[in-house]
């Protein structure tokens, strides 16, 4: 079984997005970003990997493979194509919250918005609750 790479450190999530964020409205997303999910998740900004902010964690298992390993509940990424968030995970409800998100692109498992401003953040909120609600209630939070 292959081991999960992308783990919680101790890297400075400032000094990431400072560095990373290679625009300065990409910085100002990811700054205003990572205020909303830390107030809203109520979990402290984590780096996760190289280029992965996390907020809380929670245990998983595949059902399809025996991989198993942590993973934070809500993150985002400020990437130079678009900023990667992770907070979709495809449970009921959540197709229609989409159609009122705003401007964006579905990848395998995230959303990809080119800016904050091009969606709706209240949307986005009640994206992260359902999430957090799917995986406490299927994994439990760490």
């Amino acid at each position: 079984m292959a081991e999960v790479k992308t783990k919680q450190t101790n890297a400075d999530v400032t000094e990431f997005i400072n560095t990373f964020a290679h625009t300065e409205q990409k910085r100002k997303d990811a700054f205003e970003l990572m205020n909303m999910m830390q107030t809203f998740t109520g979990y402290e900004p984590k780096m996760w990997g190289p280029s992965i902010i996390g907020f809380g964690r929670y245990h998983y298992k595949s059902e399809r493979s025996k991989q198993e390993g942590d993973w934070p509940i809500a993150a985002f990424s400020p990437r130079k194509a678009a900023i990667s968030l992770y907070v979709y995970c495809g449970c009921p409800g959540q197709d229609e919250l989409l159609k009122e998100l705003g401007k964006f692109k579905m990848g395998k498992g995230c959303i990809y918005v080119n800016k904050l401003a091009d969606i709706n953040q209240e949307t986005l909120k009640k994206l992260m609750q359902s999430t957090i609600d799917f995986l406490a209630a299927k994994y439990g939070i760490l």
